[in-house]
C-alpha cells in the first residue's frame, strides 16, 4: 500500500510539473510569461508609448535595477556650452567688488547660503560639467545623479517610478523627465498654479 501511495504521489507530482512548465494552447512556461507575452497587444493592436516620445529626444540609462528612457538635457540648454564664454577656470575670472556678475540674473534659493553657492554643482574648473560633493564629474545630461546626493528618497521614489512624471503612459518603453524637467535647480520649490482647466461657474459663484 506504500508504494502505491508513493506511485500516486509521483504521478502528481509529474502532471503538476508538465502542466506548470507548458501550456500547451499558448506556449507560455508561467503566469509572468502569459503577461509579458500577451501584454505586447490588445486585440492584435501593439501596446507601446514609443508613438507618443518619438518627438523628443531621449537617452537610455540605468540606475540600481532600473533600465529607462530620459529627455536628452544639453541641447535644450541656452547657455550651454559653457566653454564658449569660459575659457579660463572659475578662479581665473572671477571679479571683486561692485562690477556686475555674469549670470546676474540667477538667485540661489536652494539651501542656506553657508550649504550651498555656484561651485557646490557646477565645476569651477571644467565649466561644461557638474560635480559631485566629492569633486568627480557629472555630466549635464545626468543631473539626477547631482540631485541623489542629497535628494535621496525622492531619488528612490523617481528611480522606481513613484516620483516625477512619466512620458507618454505606462506602456514600455519607459520614459520618465529627471529633477529639472520639473524642478529650476536655483529654485527648486514649484509655486502654486492654476488648474489647466479654469472654472468659470465656480469663479461665477465666488462673485
Amino acid at each position: 500500500m506504500y508504494r502505491n501511495i508513493k506511485k500516486i504521489g509521483f504521478s502528481f507530482l509529474l502532471a503538476f510539473l508538465f502542466l506548470s512548465c507548458k501550456n500547451e494552447d499558448h506556449g507560455y512556461h508561467s503566469v509572468m510569461d502569459k503577461i509579458e507575452g500577451e501584454g505586447k497587444s490588445y486585440k492584435g493592436v501593439s501596446v507601446s508609448s514609443e508613438s507618443y516620445i518619438d518627438h523628443i529626444k531621449t537617452m537610455e540609462i540605468t540606475t540600481g535595477e532600473h533600465t529607462f528612457l530620459i529627455p536628452e538635457r544639453k541641447s535644450k540648454i541656452k547657455s550651454y556650452k559653457c566653454t564658449e564664454c569660459h575659457a579660463k577656470p572659475l578662479k581665473e575670472t572671477q571679479l571683486t567688488g561692485s562690477a556686475k556678475k555674469a549670470h546676474w540674473d540667477i538667485g540661489i534659493v536652494h539651501a542656506d547660503k553657508n550649504t550651498m553657492n555656484c561651485i557646490s554643482c557646477h565645476n569651477g574648473d571644467v565649466m561644461d560639467e557638474l560635480k559631485s560633493l566629492t569633486g568627480n564629474p557629472i555630466d549635464f545630461n545626468n543631473s539626477y545623479i547631482l540631485c541623489s546626493q542629497c535628494h535621496t528618497k525622492q531619488f528612490k521614489d523617481w528611480e522606481g517610478g513613484a516620483h516625477g512624471k512619466r512620458i507618454g503612459g505606462w506602456a514600455p518603453p519607459r520614459a520618465a523627465l529627471t529633477c529639472v524637467n520639473c524642478h529650476n535647480p536655483h529654485d527648486p520649490h514649484i509655486a502654486s498654479k492654476w488648474p489647466v482647466r479654469y472654472n468659470s461657474v465656480k469663479a461665477e459663484e465666488r462673485k
